[in-house]
């Protein structure tokens, strides 16, 4: 085991928690709600709880360089990248719906290699360092075994992001390709496959800080991440998880080739 990995996920975890409760303090309260260039919401909380996440860091790990959603980029010196958002789901947060959390992923020599999503409202941490595990709090999870999409259970954020993506038709094949649906967007959805509570997460406008985090628990969990593409990349905007059985599937049909989702 990689002690300097294995130092930094533990850090990681008391970290984020820690940071999540100065979100916390502000959660169904008074506050200021601004609206930054890409129209997306933004409060004091979000700002300060980044900041919390980045002093904590930078303090236990000097040299680590960062990516979050307020603060941007600060390159470092050591081959780690701390990846921050510092509140996902702030509309959530915002209109008192209690699905929001702190996410944090580390990055080392360009390698996702873990990730910690912190929901303070609902008590779970879940965590995950590369070739040890996903977890939710200390218990193990796994995503489903389930194989037949007909019989799948769908997250997704919202059918306007599809609209605006020009996938609003295939999003809705998708949907009656599979069982049932579920609007459980942002960091919500993917948790719920990586736990096995559902199969598919489908989503598109998300950011780096949005999903790094979420790769190495899915991944650990046993379910696959990618881009609409079946690809890799941070910074795509479209995204794909699965438990890995209806991947191939799935993509097929976000491509426009429904024959080809079509199971044998």
């Amino acid at each position: 085991m990689n002690p300097d990995w294995r130092a930094r996920y533990e850090r990681a975890i008391d970290l984020t928690r820690r940071a999540s409760q100065v979100a916390m303090r502000y959660y169904d309260g008074p506050f200021t709600v601004e609206t930054k260039g890409d129209q997306s919401p933004v409060t004091v909380a979000d700002r300060e709880t980044e900041q919390a996440l980045r002093s904590a860091l930078q303090e236990a790990f000097p040299g680590d360089g960062f990516l979050g959603e307020e603060y941007g980029d600060t390159p470092g010196s050591t081959g780690y990248r701390w990846i921050i958002d510092p509140i996902d789901g702030t509309r959530s947060f915002v209109r008192g719906i209690p699905l929001w959390a702190t996410l944090v992923g580390l990055e080392h020599k360009g390698e996702l290699i873990a990730g910690v999503v912190e929901c303070p409202t609902l008590s779970h941490t879940y965590h995950a360092l590369r070739g040890h595990g996903a977890y939710r709090n200390d218990r193990r999870i796994r995503v489903s075994d389930e194989a037949d999409l007909s019989k799948a259970l769908l997250f997704y954020s919202g059918v306007s992001w599809f609209t605006k993506a020009g996938k609003e038709t295939n999003f809705l094949d998708l949907v009656r390709a599979s069982d049932r649906q579920r609007g459980y967007g942002d960091w919500y959805g993917f948790m719920l496959v990586a736990q096995g509570s559902g199969e598919i997460m489908v989503e598109h406008g998300v950011h780096a800080w949005d999903v790094g985090a979420i790769i190495p628990i899915v991944e650990e969990a046993g379910g696959r991440f990618s881009d609409w593409d079946g690809g890799i990349d941070i910074h795509r905007p479209d995204t794909l998880v699965t438990n890995g059985k209806l991947h191939e599937q799935a993509l097929a049909i976000l491509e426009g080739n429904s024959a080809k989702g079509s199971p044998p």
